[in-house]
């Protein structure tokens, strides 16, 4: 089992149980420090859709996908496959760079595909804990995967009236 150390007295800890976990920790964190780089960037680069970039970066694919990568790590006893895990760990990023690169460059259909593999991803990971223990855990880990699933065909939508297709 890996702990992210931090200093004693301050923030929570992190515990995963494979490496697959310790994975989603670290595209996660490093996604949150990305997505706070492009915030940074957006008004002195006149960055048109750089505040929605860091957003996705900073709420998808770090947040959400640390919360997700974590938790299906604690919910299965670590026991996910390391095949499973890859296909979440590609769908969810792979499919989050045709996300953001769809929209910075006004393709819908690379949106499209890039929402289609997260959408994908997601249903991996909700079905990974399908045997998990009931408790308030699961039912925000669920939550959250719905909250995800639910604004993907909304993302979709948006992305071709921004890029102005009929």
């Amino acid at each position: 089992m890996a702990e992210i150390p931090r200093p004693a007295g301050t923030g929570i800890t992190v515990q995963v149980r494979t490496p697959s976990g310790l994975a989603f920790v670290i595209v996660g964190g490093v996604s949150i420090i990305l997505g706070g780089l492009a915030a940074a960037a957006t008004s002195p680069l006149g960055w048109e859709h750089g505040s929605w970039a860091a957003a996705y970066l900073v709420l998808v694919t770090g947040a959400a996908q640390l919360l997700l990568g974590v938790g299906q790590d604690h919910f299965t006893g670590g026991n996910v496959s390391g095949r499973l895990s890859v296909a979440e760990l590609v769908g969810l990023n792979v499919g989050s760079v045709g996300v953001i690169a769809g929209t910075l460059a006004a393709q819908p259909w690379i949106v499209d595909v890039g929402g289609l593999l997260v959408l994908l991803a997601l249903v991996l990971m909700l079905v990974a804990v399908r045997g998990a223990p009931s408790g308030a855990a699961v039912v925000v880990y669920r939550l959250v995967i719905v909250l995800l699933v639910v604004s993907i065909p909304i993302g979709l939508v948006l992305a071709y009236f921004d890029a102005g297709a009929p």
